[in-house]
């Protein structure tokens, strides 16, 4: 066990699986009391025992991000728990992936609202704590995609994109009030959503990788770990790439 967030409270969206799991598992190892919100309440729960099991605190909090007042709640939720809220991580996201002439108007708008509008209503919902107790840190989970774009997710792109712009505006905004905003983005990590990715077109995403591999969660997890730990507290505004030097 570490201590690079002791005493710290963090809240990971779409923290059941995946990066959101690995990013709870290490911010818990480190030090951290964590809540984890996902749309699948028993997949969380399974994190949260998970996490127990090495002797840290955790809550599970079902909700959808892109519900005002779900969000609203988790963050609620958190502090009537722990008494504070210290990290928020905005890792919640889907895809629908269509070349643009196929995909359907709710297919860009689901996008659109969980990967994007999400982040709005977590982040407003985490400034009043943050800014009641002087100090608080927003890491935003962006993508490779929403930097170079991708054949087929024009939709997930945007809304990655639209994270990026959204980091660096928050970040001005909250800089003085010592709120540190920052956003990884992560390339192709091996998880469920890249498992889905036929076996030739894995072979074609990773021969655009310098270093021939996927990336894997706890790649993604230790980027996210130094952004929400003391070590960057001078640090705002900023895009960590997790790649493998896909873009540079």
């Amino acid at each position: 066990m570490g201590e690079r967030l002791l005493g710290k409270v963090a809240l990971i969206t779409g923290g059941a699986q995946g990066i959101g799991r690995a990013i709870a598992l290490l911010f818990a190892r480190e030090g951290g009391r964590v809540a984890l919100s996902d749309i699948n309440l028993e997949k969380a729960k399974e994190t949260c025992r998970e996490i127990e099991s090495f002797g840290q605190e955790a809550l599970a909090v079902g909700g959808n991000v892109a519900d005002a007042r779900e969000a609203e709640a988790m963050v609620q939720q958190t502090l009537e728990k722990f008494g504070r809220l210290d990290i928020l991580v905005n890792n919640a996201g889907i895809t629908r992936d269509q070349v643009l002439l196929r995909m359907k108007e709710e297919e860009w708008d689901l996008v659109i609202s969980v990967n994007l509008k999400g982040a709005f209503h977590c982040t407003k919902a985490a400034l009043r704590p943050f800014l009641k107790q002087k100090g608080g840190k927003v890491l935003n989970i962006a993508s490779v995609t929403g930097q170079m774009g991708n054949a087929g997710q024009s939709n997930y792109a945007a809304s990655k994109a639209g994270l990026i712009g959204f980091t660096k505006s928050i970040a001005r905004e909250y800089a003085s009030r010592n709120i540190q905003v920052n956003a990884v983005a992560p390339g192709f990590i091996d998880t469920a959503m890249s498992q889905a990715i036929p076996e030739k077109g894995r072979e074609i995403l990773i021969k655009q990788i310098p270093m021939e591999r996927l990336g894997s969660p706890e790649d993604v997890a230790e980027a996210a770990l130094f952004l929400a730990s003391p070590a960057a507290d001078y640090i705002t505004g900023q895009v960590l790439n997790v790649n493998g030097g896909m873009y540079m």
